[in-house]
This record gives structure tokens, C-alpha cells and sequence, in this order.
């Protein structure tokens, strides 16, 4: 009787194991997924490169990665697969380390002689406008950056601050429809200079800011959209070319379509500018799309300034009508010694 008992409980729970077998199959197939696709992402970033796509639009959102890859590793410890724990530990902190800001900064020498606001803001086609006239109001910003300002924006601006009532007489634009205008406004005197070369308009005009030359550029290159990863590429090349060949006070602004995470946007940095936002203690803060911001999203707004240029403050504003927020910074310009 006792053995006849023994056989049926063992026959029991080797059929148990049975059962539980193809759960735990699915689990180690599903940690393995995952991983894989946050490895190679990850993969790309640690090899300084943009990938082909999906890589470039999940670099995007590399931060979050971190939740697939603690899914796969609560997968891996189901499926009791050793080698999928390790790799998922490995995948976590590869992760971790690359969400670190890039680059390194640091405090101008000498001292502040000019402060300013600059502010830039993408209002999708022209969508956001008057919820961005009512944000210049309030905010008073000195230089005003506006991506996707079609023919109505631009004249709506021009209206309102426009002149010398306006608080805005100086301007450089590329007049344009749908997402290939923009628009510059500027409390200081605006000289003509030739703006970088983009499928969407990318103006550009060196300020007289209390006496100091400064180099203004907006920057909205392509973004990186399945079939468009060529023209993103060239259009972000193009921004490092003259951000390596600016040698005086500059200021680069606007929807970069690019964040830290993109090697293309990096090697902008490399090339002598450092992220206003970063310097203001504001990293890694989302700036699109403004529907999840700021719980989730990409920092591809940015201002980025010469080593001459110090910041205090980074602050992103909600923009009804357009998918980005606006980010305003308050800069210190200093003489180097």
C-alpha cells in the first residue's frame, strides 16, 4: 500500500513538472525577446551609433528601456534560466550607466557681462501660436526660438511683437508653410547671416547683445522617421559643422529632433557646445511629446550654448496645441580670459 502511494505521488509530480514546463519556456522565450531587443539598442549606443531603424526612434527613449529589461529579468528568474539573470543584470546596468548625462561641463572663468532669457518652442504647424504669445508675455523672454511657424504664425508674431511697441523689433525667418517655417525674435539688434541648410527652416542672425557679438542658429533638422534616417543624418552634420566652426559666442537652438542618446546629437556636443539645459541642472528633463511629459518622454528641445555661456535656470512650459514643450533658459554670457 505504502509503495503503491509512492508511485502515484511521484507519478503526480513528474507530471506536475510537466505542466510547469511550458510556462516557464515561454518565460525564458519571452526574457530572451526582450533582452535582445534592449541589448541591441543598447549595443548601438555603446558603439556610438544610430542604427537603422526602429534603433534610432527607441534611442529615443533609452531610459525607459529600463522597464522591458526589468520584465525579461522577472521572466528569466520564472524560467529559473541562470544565463538569462546574468544577462539581464548586465542589460540593467549597461542601461543605468548610459542614462548618466553626457559630456562634460563647466563654469566660465571669467566674469558675466550680459545676461539674457532664451526661449524656443516647436508650436506644430502654427497650432500653439496663441498659447505661445501668451507664454512671451508672461515670460519676457530676450530670444525667441519658433520651430514650425507656418505663413499665420509668423505673421501673428510679427503683429504682436513686432516694432518698436512690440518689444520684439528684430527678426530673422524662413518663411514657409506647415512645418518649414521658423522664426526668430530678438530684444537685441539682429544682424543678417546665412542659416544652416535643412529641408525645414533653420534661420540664422548673430545678436548684439550689450556689445558682445553672439552667433544665433535654429536648429529643426529632419527628424528620424523610417526612410528619413538619411536626410536626420546629414541635417544634424550639418549643425556640428557649424557648431566646430563657430569661434565666438554662439547659441544653437531649437527641436533637435535628437537626444543625448543620439550619436548624431553627441557628436554636436563633441564639437564644442555644451546643453543649457544640463548646465542649468535640467537633464534628461522630457520635452516631447508633451501628452506624457514629464512622467515620459525625450529631451530633443534643446539650448545649446559656447563655453563662454553659463545657465541658472532650465524651465519647460506647457504649450497648449503642439506636442512639444517649450524650454526657457536663463543664460550668463562671461569674458574668458
Amino acid at each position: 500500500m505504502d509503495s503503491a502511494t509512492a508511485e502515484w505521488t511521484e507519478s503526480q509530480d513528474a507530471a506536475g513538472g510537466q505542466r510547469r514546463r511550458p510556462g516557464r519556456v515561454f518565460a525564458g522565450f519571452a526574457a530572451g525577446l526582450l533582452f535582445t531587443v534592449v541589448s541591441v539598442v543598447v549595443g548601438c549606443r555603446a558603439a556610438d551609433s544610430d542604427g537603422i531603424t526602429p534603433v534610432p526612434q527607441l534611442l529615443a527613449f533609452l531610459p525607459w528601456l529600463l522597464a522591458p529589461a526589468g520584465v525579461g529579468l522577472a521572466f528569466a528568474l520564472l524560467a529559473r534560466w541562470r544565463v538569462g539573470m546574468v544577462w539581464g543584470v548586465l542589460v540593467l546596468g549597461t542601461v543605468a550607466w548610459f542614462i548618466e548625462p553626457y559630456g562634460k561641463v563647466g563654469e566660465p572663468d571669467g566674469k558675466s557681462v550680459a545676461e539674457l532669457r532664451v526661449l524656443t518652442s516647436n508650436v506644430q504647424f502654427g497650432r500653439g501660436t496663441n498659447s505661445l504669445v501668451t507664454a512671451v508675455r508672461r515670460e519676457r523672454p530676450d530670444i525667441v526660438f519658433v520651430e514650425e511657424c507656418e505663413h499665420r504664425c509668423s505673421g501673428t508674431l510679427k503683429d504682436t511683437f513686432g516694432g518698436s511697441h512690440g518689444g520684439y523689433p528684430y527678426r530673422a525667418a524662413v518663411e514657409g508653410s506647415g512645418s518649414n517655417g521658423s522664426v526668430i525674435m530678438s530684444r537685441f539688434p539682429l544682424k543678417g547671416a546665412a542659416g544652416v541648410r535643412g529641408t525645414m527652416g533653420m534661420p540664422g542672425a548673430v545678436a548684439d547683445v550689450n556689445g558682445h557679438a553672439v552667433r544665433l542658429q535654429l536648429a529643426h533638422p529632419m527628424p528620424p522617421l523610417p526612410g528619413q534616417l538619411g536626410a536626420w543624418r546629414r541635417e544634424l552634420g550639418r549643425l556640428r559643422d557649424y557648431a566646430a566652426t563657430s569661434d565666438g559666442s554662439t547659441i544653437v537652438a531649437g527641436d533637435f529632433n535628437a537626444s543625448q542618446d543620439h550619436a548624431a546629437f553627441r557628436h554636436i556636443l563633441d564639437a564644442g557646445l555644451h546643453d543649457g539645459a544640463r548646465l542649468a541642472g535640467s537633464p534628461r528633463t522630457p520635452s516631447w511629446p508633451a501628452r506624457t511629459a514629464p512622467v515620459i518622454g525625450s529631451q530633443i528641445d534643446h539650448v545649446l550654448v559656447s563655453p563662454d555661456f553659463s545657465a541658472s535656470k532650465a524651465s519647460f512650459l506647457d504649450i497648449s496645441g503642439t506636442d512639444h514643450r517649450a524650454l526657457l533658459i536663463t543664460l550668463s554670457l562671461h569674458q574668458l580670459r
